[in-house]
């Protein structure tokens, strides 16, 4: 029985954040399923941009280890979305975050994986774009 390919998750620059600040939540599960194989982790440029900043100003310590994650097992980076695209989706969502779900879409993910409730709200609608909607813990739960 051939197996089936790996989930393609596209990460939220919140997820990864939370990923490296408890390494004991769902976050950091999906960084290791990652690492090991089960899912195939996807970003953005912008998402890769906002991680680096938000690591710096909150939490500097983990700048080591996201650059090893980085080295070791890079997740695919997508080119940000052309400005069209981000502006479809600048219609549901707020314009600084409508090319995170525009890039997430062009990727062809299966899944977005997010803890922001904006994105989490809108996740009926955003699922007709084909791309299912879900908070971290809610991967989790679905992979397990």
């Amino acid at each position: 029985m051939a197996r089936s390919p790996r989930p393609r998750v596209f990460l939220d620059t919140n997820v990864i954040f939370s990923g490296f600040h408890s390494p004991s939540g769902p976050p950091a599960q999906i960084l290791r399923l990652h690492i090991e194989g089960a899912i195939q982790a996807i970003v953005s440029q912008q998402v890769l941009e906002e991680l680096a900043r938000t690591i710096a100003a909150k939490l500097p310590s983990a700048a080591a280890p996201v650059r090893a994650l980085l080295v070791s097992a890079p997740p695919e980076v997508v080119p940000d979305p052309p400005l069209e695209m981000a502006k479809h989706w600048a219609k549901l969502v707020d314009p600084v975050d409508a090319p995170v779900i525009a890039a997430a879409v062009q990727a062809g993910a299966d899944y977005f994986v997010t803890g922001d409730k904006v994105f989490l709200g809108k996740a009926r609608e955003i699922a007709k774009s084909g791309i299912a909607v879900l908070s971290p813990r809610q991967l989790v739960e679905k992979l397990e």
